[in-house]
């Protein structure tokens, strides 16, 4: 018998991030914990009250989620062991018989409520904004009244939970807009490369000085890797000091990549290493052939049979 796992993840039920966690295979038929935030669901992975954690990282919008960033950045112990993309659109939901001229505050998270203004500013210019916890919650706020609001933006999969009455839907600015999710585990170790994966990180610069952030990029531009996400986050001890996000293409296990992390493990005071996982789209990474696998391992073995003094071959 399978032992049960538990997942947690931003709840109530009907979230963009329970949706995350329905494309994760190995997790259906367990037991998913709903939490209210981000350092809540970290904390239960590192503290064994679940087996893993789905959270969002990124937002084609908005970038990088500050606060999964930070969190990563400041709790040891913690790997990605998957990403998954979720189309993000809203609806403004409202407890039933409320009518759009009624609505003068809007419950929401201030995630969804910064996708969302272009519609506000045309159809309801006047409103002001109580932030929520979630996209659920903003709904469950103005339901039992909570929150001091007439309306929240919410994801479409809370009208399935909730008795509430749509005012509009397809609100959010962005048809396109799609949020990027990982799941997080403690620490494993990383699986075997598919081709087509990524490596997270999160490195601090030496000093601030002329010249600093290109001598980090250039530990992977040098080595072929391109860099899909590049963010600065204030480190918080001074004014002035920087931590970087980084998503490298590829895999920890392959050459490329891990001379690339030597390099940064040289050069930075601080790496944290996030981990290396299939990409969601699994497109393959693509390279040019001087940076291929067997190009490193020959320039190695190269080096190491003129330090024991081999013969040059003719």
């Amino acid at each position: 018998m399978t032992d049960r796992r538990t997942y947690s993840y931003l709840g109530p039920a009907g979230t963009f991030t329970e949706a995350a966690l329905d494309q994760v295979p190995e997790a259906r038929g367990h037991d998913w914990r709903p939490v209210h935030n981000v350092g809540e669901a970290l904390a239960d992975v590192l503290e064994g009250r679940s087996h893993a954690a789905m959270i969002a990282i990124e937002n084609s919008i908005e970038g990088g989620v500050s606060t999964t960033q930070d969190a990563l950045a400041n709790n040891p112990g913690l790997r990605i062991i998957g990403e998954y993309l979720v189309k993000v659109n809203f609806v403004l939901v409202a407890p039933p018989g409320t009518k759009l001229e009624d609505v003068q505050v809007i419950a929401a998270h201030p995630v969804a409520y910064a996708q969302c203004h272009s519609w506000l500013d045309a159809n309801l210019p006047q409103h002001a904004h109580v932030p929520a916890a979630s996209n659920v919650a903003s709904a469950l706020g103005v339901l039992d009244g909570s929150l001091p609001a007439q309306a929240a933006i919410a994801a479409p999969g809370v009208v399935r939970h909730q008795d509430v009455e749509v005012l509009a839907e397809q609100i959010g600015d962005n048809i396109n807009a799609v949020t990027r999710f990982v799941l997080v585990s403690r620490t494993v170790v990383a699986g075997e490369p598919t081709g087509a994966d990524k490596t997270s990180l999160i490195v601090e610069l030496p000093d601030d000085h002329p010249g600093a952030l290109l001598e980090m990029l250039e530990q992977f531009s040098t080595r072929g890797i391109n860099l899909s996400l590049i963010e600065s986050r204030p480190i918080g001890d001074e004014l002035g000091r920087y931590r970087f996000v980084l998503d490298a293409d590829g895999h920890i296990h392959d050459e490329r990549m891990a001379d690339a992390l030597l390099g940064i493990r040289r050069y930075s005071p601080r790496v944290v290493f996030l981990g290396s996982y299939p990409r969601a789209d699994r497109r393959i990474v693509q390279y040019p052939d001087r940076y291929a696998d067997e190009i490193f391992v020959e320039a190695r073995d190269w080096l190491r049979a003129l330090i024991a003094g081999e013969p040059d071959d003719a």
